[in-house]
């Protein structure tokens, strides 16, 4: 995969089944759509909260009442992955490795 989200159906943080679709970072809602057809689940209410989520963090995280049906898990997370952008040391003053 080149870039695109990696979609999680997660429960006491363990990943029940995920799925992963090819897409651009603009284009994560009609990707979401497809990872929901593929694994057979309902698609989410996208609320302004997971879009600000998604443009500052790469990523979104749905919790059972944000589905119109019952769900059999605690939360859906969608993350973005770009395999070729680099990670930020997250302390600057750290020798890198």
């Amino acid at each position: 995969m080149a870039t695109g989200i990696w979609v999680r159906l997660m429960h006491k943080n363990h990943i029940l089944r995920d799925a992963a679709v090819d897409c651009a970072h603009n284009e994560w809602q009609t990707a979401l759509d497809t990872a929901c057809r593929q694994l057979d689940m309902p698609r989410p209410l996208i609320l302004a909260r997971h879009e600000r989520d998604w443009e500052q963090f790469n990523q979104a995280r749905f919790l059972p009442e944000h589905f119109m049906e019952s769900v059999p898990f605690d939360r859906m997370e969608v993350e973005f992955i770009d395999p070729d952008k680099k990670k930020k040391n997250p302390n600057p003053y750290a020798p890198l490795l």
